[in-house]
Formats: C-alpha cells, sequence, structure tokens
C-alpha cells in the first residue's frame, strides 16, 4: 500500500480505537455500522462527482433526479442522505437517529437496497458517532481500483 494508503489505513484503526475505547459494543457490533459510514462516504463522493457532471444538463421542463445519476451508475442520494449533511449536524441533535434515516433515505432512492443497509447507529452516543463522522471525512476518498479494496481490507481488519 502506498503512502496514502498507509495514512489511511492509520485513520481507520483510530477510528477502531476509539469505538473500542467509548463504546460498551463488541468489534462484531459496530463492525457493519462503521462499514456503513465508509459507504456512504464512498457513495457520496461518487454523488458528488456525477452531480458536478450533470449541472446544467436540465431543462425547464425536466429538472435532474435520481434517474439521471443511476444511468450514470451513482446512486441516488437524497439531501439529507449526503455524508455533508450528515457532518454538519450539531453534537446535541441525535445524530443515530439521522444516519439510521438517512440510510432508510438512501433504501427508498435506490430499491435495490432495500433492507440492506445498517440502521443500528441509535446504539452509539452522539459524541463518539460526531467523532467517527470526522474520522471518515478526513479520510480521503477520490481513489480508484485496487486501493478501493486496500482500504476495504484494512477498515476490516481494523473492525474485528
Amino acid at each position: 500500500m502506498n503512502q496514502n494508503g498507509n495514512a489511511i489505513e492509520a485513520r481507520l484503526w483510530d477510528a477502531a480505537d476509539e469505538l473500542r475505547a467509548n463504546s460498551k459494543l463488541r468489534s462484531a457490533e459496530y463492525s457493519v455500522p462503521v462499514l456503513g459510514l465508509v459507504f456512504l462516504r464512498y457513495a457520496d463522493h461518487k454523488f458528488q462527482a456525477a452531480a458536478q457532471k450533470l449541472a446544467g444538463t436540465g431543462s425547464g421542463r425536466r429538472s435532474i433526479g435520481p434517474v439521471d445519476y443511476q444511468a450514470l451508475g451513482v446512486l441516488y442520494l437524497p439531501a439529507a442522505a449526503r455524508f455533508s449533511a450528515l457532518i454538519a449536524l450539531p453534537e446535541g441533535d441525535q445524530i443515530g437517529a439521522a444516519i439510521n434515516a438517512a440510510m432508510n433515505a438512501i433504501e427508498d432512492a435506490n430499491p435495490d437496497l432495500k433492507g440492506v443497509l445498517p440502521k443500528t447507529y441509535n446504539r452509539f452516543e452522539n459524541a463518539l458517532l460526531k467523532e467517527l463522522l470526522k474520522t471518515m471525512n478526513s479520510i480521503p476518498i477520490d481513489i480508484e481500483g485496487d486501493q478501493q479494496g486496500e482500504i476495504a481490507s484494512a477498515a476490516l481488519a481494523s473492525l474485528v
């Protein structure tokens, strides 16, 4: 793994250490929700790239919608389900409920995902979720190919 990959792996380990130290959950209980956030971060990156590509292609008669994103091979993310919306939540908000709602909104907009995404974020304390979101936000996600697999492997290894 290159130097950038090593930095990403170190951040993932830090996130796992934070969870181990600050939650009463076993690694088997928090690995799926954390991988759900990794998925959301990556899906948001792809969505934002597609949004830039689609900008200005709508017309007065037809606005850009989920079908346009799906035609580009990108999951449509409703506004409340975007990583940027979640990271902007104040710590006093019910962050777990907001992430659960985001996962439900993604499934509603992308029926192939129905019942697949994790929705157990209310088990975590707000401060821990906020810290986890910040950690995920600090991970550069503009990678392709083999590096994606390496990061997913590092994420899984750090969580078990």
